[in-house]
């Protein structure tokens, strides 16, 4: 498996592209903007980019997927407790930037806890993580676990934006992601990757 990372949109997301080596199917997970010099790069790679999976629905995560989806003929998969906050895509970036962006409208497939996807043979588990949102969703691909906004190096989502809950990711992250092997890698939303076994050890949920 190949691990290629994009910081792309306005509030630099980490955007992971993951290949798998025999079949060249690929899978995105996150697609926060869509420049053409990325669209490219991408397509230079000659792989098949099977499907867009994204972890939440909040807009600086998901700016790029029109584009994506058009270019590549790619479906984008969301959970669908989060389906409100794409719609609010146009009214969330303009609070935080000031800018004016139209809706994002190919997000129409919904992704659930348990649900397996495939580039390969390599295989895509999601784990639902409420809390940063409702529909919060993590990914496991073999010892790799993209987490979104549940859970960063040392710290995890807030929780006061709509949808968000407290408690909800604290059970996340304390009952779910924490059950995982230490030895698991963690690819966050935003900011540098971690182990499972480094946070359940530092991370600021502890003393919450």
């Amino acid at each position: 498996m190949l691990l290629k990372t994009y910081i792309e949109g306005p509030i630099d997301a980490n955007n992971y592209l993951l290949i798998d080596d025999d079949s060249k199917e690929a899978v995105l997970i996150d697609c926060s903007a869509a420049r053409p010099e990325l669209i490219n790069e991408i397509k230079n790679l000659g792989v098949k980019l099977k499907y867009i999976l994204l972890t939440h629905g909040h807009f600086d995560h998901i700016l790029g997927v029109d584009k994506f989806s058009e270019e590549f003929s790619v479906d984008a998969f969301v959970a669908e407790d989060d389906l409100a906050q794409v719609k609010a895509t146009p009214e969330m970036i303009k609070m935080f930037t000031g800018l004016a962006v139209d809706a994002v409208k190919n997000v129409s497939n919904f992704v659930k806890d348990g649900d397996e996807f495939f580039i390969g043979n390599l295989k895509i588990k999601a784990i639902a993580t409420p809390g940063h949102t409702e529909g919060g969703m993590c990914y496991l691909v073999e010892d790799k676990l993209f987490s979104g906004d549940t859970l960063f190096q040392r710290s995890i989502g807030r929780t006061d934006f709509p949808g968000g809950n407290f408690g909800k990711i604290s059970h996340s992250i304390k009952e779910i992601l924490f059950k995982l092997p230490e030895e698991t890698e963690v690819y966050p939303g935003h900011g540098p990757k971690t182990t499972i076994g480094f946070e359940k050890k530092y991370n600021d949920i502890l003393n919450m």
